[in-house]
């Protein structure tokens, strides 16, 4: 078996954050698996990687990297619950339940998260038989665990969806499930990009690669998996169409090719010949989404944009922008591959042109007075409207 170098995590705040530092000696492998952890970034100033400190980042690393060396964990300052202690019992159910996912087709990411949750719910409750556990002890989980370790409420969302699935799979508990209530989501609009703006940031990226990677995010409205997932088979040049295959929800759709990106596919693909997906990384194998995720930052500061930019925001401004140029909802719906008009509904409370064609009141009541009375200056805001 191949020896690599150890692994020592270390805990500190950095960016504001309490953050996982990982450090390893120099090692290509080690690289490569890191890479491909969700949220994993390189510190120039630490020189190190470092991920933000979470239960489910740290399940992540011990996950990739306890097989094949040794990994070794700084202990928490922060207060934790408890520690995860499975007995040989409670690992063959999880194990189980971990197949029984895997038969009902859900994504790998989904699979980890369910377990991991239903692992931690199993665990707090060591000491108590499956037949005894109820709803009471979902409450008094949520209170010790989810708050002490100020999950979100997406988390807490998720949690729910895997206990409703865990129970139909061990239905000898007491836990009623129409009494399991996810929490409600948080109503946060999307961050959005002006057109000049996502002109601007694809005009100072430099790398040739970079560039069309950002150009096709922005004009086919791509997630990042669909990016890194896009094989070059899923391009139809004369046709000026883009399949997407199996995104999320296992649905395939349609978009179109923008006019004004072909000449940069071609030149793109010419200069860096991809074999397989249109985008490659080492070893001809799939890009790193936290690749993207780095370059984006780095040329967003370039352009002069400080807010925080990611490559959903990309996608959020391609549907916002078609929506502000008045393409119907439903077409949109269609090409962002969303199941529910809700989900694309959001999407109304941003468009730009409709907000700045309702006029403000202070307006509308500062343009009365002058109608009315034109010497009136004591109630203007400054000498001139």
């Amino acid at each position: 078996m191949k020896k690599y170098p150890n692994i020592f995590v270390e805990r500190k705040k950095h960016r504001n954050k309490q953050q996982l530092l990982i450090k390893f000696d120099y090692n290509n492998d080690l690289i490569n698996i890191i890479r491909k952890i969700d949220g994993a970034l390189w510190s120039k100033s630490l020189k190190c990687w470092y991920l933000q400190d979470t239960a489910l980042n740290l399940e992540a690393l011990k996950r990739n990297f306890d097989k094949i060396t040794k990994l070794t964990i700084q202990n928490s300052t922060k207060k934790t619950p408890f520690n995860r202690n499975l007995s040989a019992d409670e690992k063959v159910l999880l194990n189980n339940f971990y197949l029984y996912l895997k038969g009902k087709r859900y994504s790998k990411s989904t699979i980890q998260t369910y377990t991991f949750f239903v692992a931690d719910f199993i665990n707090f409750h060591t000491n108590t038989a499956l037949n005894e556990l109820t709803n009471k002890s979902v409450e008094l989980f949520i209170e010790s665990v989810f708050i002490e370790r100020n999950y979100s409420v997406s988390s807490q969302r998720q949690f729910i969806s895997a206990l409703k699935l865990f129970i139909v799979f061990c239905p000898e508990t007491l836990i009623n499930n129409l009494e399991l209530v996810r929490p409600k989501k948080s109503k946060k609009l999307p961050n959005i990009l002006s057109q000049e703006e996502v002109l601007k940031i694809i005009g100072v990226t430099q790398n040739l690669k970079h560039k069309a990677i950002l150009a096709l995010i922005y004009s086919c409205g791509l997630r990042i998996s669909e990016l890194i997932n896009l094989k070059l088979e899923n391009f139809n040049i004369d046709r000026k169409q883009l399949v997407i295959k199996n995104s999320k929800g296992r649905k395939d759709r349609y978009v179109s090719l923008a006019d004004s990106f072909i000449p940069l596919l071609s030149n793109y693909y010419y200069s860096y010949k991809p074999e397989i997906y249109f985008v490659e990384g080492q070893n001809k194998g799939k890009y790193s989404a936290e690749s993207v995720r780095q370059f984006l930052k780095k040329n967003c500061l370039k352009a002069g944009i400080r807010r925080t930019v990611t490559p959903h925001t990309l996608r959020h401004s391609y549907a916002t922008h078609l929506l502000e140029n008045g393409v119907d909802i439903r077409y949109i719906q269609s090409l962002l591959g969303h199941s529910r008009p809700e989900t694309t509904m959001i999407y109304t409370h941003v468009k730009r042109k409709d907000l700045m064609e309702i006029q403000n009141p202070l307006d509308r009541a500062l343009q009365k007075i002058k109608m009315t009375d034109n010497n009136n200056k004591k109630v203007l805001l400054s000498g001139k409207l």
